[in-house]
């Protein structure tokens, strides 16, 4: 293996004079004081190899030594993921010990002596190829797929196979025999480097699949599908961590991968507390069970900042070959950004706008290119669904990360200050918010069949009238009640009908936080019934008290029983006051 030595130290930027062949991005160990501090190259000149270290170099002196490992920063994917908290490097958080993580302490990810149900799925003599289904194994009541290397290059022969029992994650449960004759060994743990992408799938067609969360504002407004991108950004308080937690106990997926990367210690705190009580309303089990969580707080180094949604993405892509849907949330990829500027900025190269690297839109545009909705080899469905959220300092949609994530994502939902101080939550402006996915053809189709071909020409119509509110209450605050007719009271009051009954939402309320497809159908049916009812009003008062009675009865429909008595008396209340 090569040995360098370290030559230079800048913050956790290191030089080190090297002995042999080094390779970009490959793992090296750091020794200093008995510790081992784990680094990655991310530069070589010469003779001369920059790492950053993910760990405190404080007390690191020139002359210390290194040794090369000779791969990537790779993670251990197999059994045992499910319901951990891990770091940025996959270190298991529940075996450290103590407040704070101590440096050159690294745990192993998996569970070596855990023994598994495993179930053979393939017959010696079958032909397959990399990523193909062996086996399976359940955990936490998730089947999940046992597979061929990743890595491994042609076709292979199922040489021989174990027979159903228990195993643990080393124990070989598979020889393929390969064309030259080579044999490989196949046990349920998989490594693979966190910069590249997994590409093990036939086709990776558009996404047109709606994901549905129960989010009124989300899935009739901006609807996100399965497979699809989307991100939030807002100013701090506006609500996007709520949202994010809505988002990932209601959302239809397998699987729920939060990646905590550079959040301030006490929202992490909060996921770590919170998440384990939330139940998951479609099992009626802890959402637990099905989550994985990797935690960075902005205190910790900012190179494991930087690899923590690698990891997170590269698990996502895992769990997406065994033909799994998963939904990946990131909070926040502003911190994420702000780790590549510091490291950018350390090496010293030409910085672009903010100090931002000059590629910031190519790295964002790769991270969000690996989501999506593919195919697999074996003809089964997989799917990443990836929902980032962005601070931006001061509320700043103008700043570098928001525009170039604006780029690449299919869907924006902009949360609001103003909007969070009128406690309309979620405080998504629905003007300036949008769903690119409303355009697509095969999503328009795949409503048109699923719900009705009524439903989109409906929600553009209401986006419509909801600008048009927006520039009504300019003029009246302007003109004052009295100086705009009352016909323009009348359209002002519709689009309030729309905020108040369809895009707010109380996440607190038992019925009103999770709403079923076919009840926002019937939401949507009788928002557009009232937009559509032609009013009559002598003086704007007259208006104003009628739309308030009107909203205060499809906000207590909202807070009802679907298809209850009462909520079928509301119903009837409301349409008696249309009639009149």
């Amino acid at each position: 293996m090569t040995k360098g030595t370290v030559s230079g130290v800048i913050a956790n930027m290191v030089t080190l004079a090297v002995d042999g062949p080094v390779k970009q991005g490959e793992i090296c160990y750091i020794e200093t004081g008995g510790d081992k501090l784990m680094s990655e190259v991310i530069k070589v000149v010469g003779n001369d190899v920059y790492v950053q270290v993910f760990e405190s170099t404080r007390g690191l002196r020139v002359g210390a030594p290194a040794e090369f490992t000779g791969h990537m920063l790779e993670v251990q994917l197999g059994p045992g993921m499910l319901s951990k908290n891990y770091d940025g490097l996959q270190n298991d958080l529940d075996k450290m010990e103590g407040v704070f993580l101590k440096r050159g302490q690294y745990t192993e990810p998996l569970d070596a002596d855990r023994e598994w149900d495993f179930e053979p799925l393939a017959k010696v003599g079958d032909e397959v190829e990399g990523s193909a289904w062996l086996g399976e194994v359940e955990e936490n009541s998730q089947k999940l797929k046992i597979m061929a290397p990743f890595q491994m290059e042609g076709k292979a022969k199922v040489k021989s196979i174990v027979s159903a029992g228990k195993y643990k994650i080393h124990d070989v449960v598979a020889v393929l025999e390969k064309e030259d004759g080579t044999e490989v060994k196949v046990d349920m743990v998989q490594h693979w480097p966190v910069k590249f992408a997994m590409t093990n799938y036939k086709e990776k067609p558009r996404p047109f699949k709606l994901l549905e969360t129960g989010v009124r504002t989300i899935d009739t407004f901006n609807p996100i599908v399965e497979g699809g991108t989307g991100f939030i950004p807002g100013p701090f308080g506006t609500g996007k961590t709520v949202l994010q937690h809505a988002i990932s106990k209601q959302a239809e997926a397998d699987i729920v991968i939060i990646a905590a990367c550079g959040e301030r210690a006490n929202e992490v705190v909060e996921i770590f507390t919170e998440f384990p009580e939330l139940v998951d309303p479609h099992t009626g089990r802890k959402l637990m069970e099905r989550t994985i969580i990797i935690a960075n707080t902005s205190n910790m180094p900012v190179a494991a900042r930087e690899a923590s949604v690698y990891t997170a993405m590269t698990m996502a892509e895992y769990y997406r070959s065994m033909g799994l849907r998963v939904l990946l949330m990131a909070d926040s990829t502003s911190r994420w950004a702000q780790a590549l500027r510091e490291m950018s900025n350390r090496m010293e190269e030409l910085p672009g706008p903010d100090a931002f690297p000059m590629d910031l839109g190519a790295l964002i545009s790769n991270f969000y290119g690996r989501a999506g909705y593919v195919y697999l080899n074996n003809g089964e469905i997989g799917s990443i669904t990836f929902i980032g959220t962005v601070s931006p300092a001061g509320g700043n949609l103008k700043e570098p990360v928001t525009e170039n994530t604006k780029k690449v994502a299919r869907c924006f939902y902009g949360l609001e200050q103003d909007r969070a101080d009128k406690k309309r939550y979620p405080a998504v402006n629905p003007i300036d918010s949008y769903s690119k996915y409303l355009e697509y053809p095969e999503f328009a189709d795949y409503i048109a069949k699923t719900i009705n071909d009524k439903w989109i020409p409906k929600v553009l119509d209401l986006k419509t009238r909801m600008q048009r509110g927006k520039e009504i209450a300019e003029q009246i605050n302007i003109l004052g009640d009295d100086g705009v007719p009352v016909d323009y009271h009348i359209v002002f009051w519709k689009s309030e009908v729309i905020d108040f009954v369809l895009l707010q939402q109380d996440a607190f309320d038992e019925v009103d936080a999770v709403t079923s497809l076919e009840r926002q159908e019937a939401i949507l049916n009788l928002v557009t019934e009232i937009c559509e009812t032609d009013f009559q009003f002598d003086h704007f008062e007259e208006c104003v008290d009628f739309f308030r009675k009107l909203i205060n009865l499809c906000k207590q429909m909202n807070y009802s029983e679907f298809k209850s008595e009462q909520y079928n008396d509301f119903v009837s209340q409301i349409k008696a006051m249309l009639a009149a």
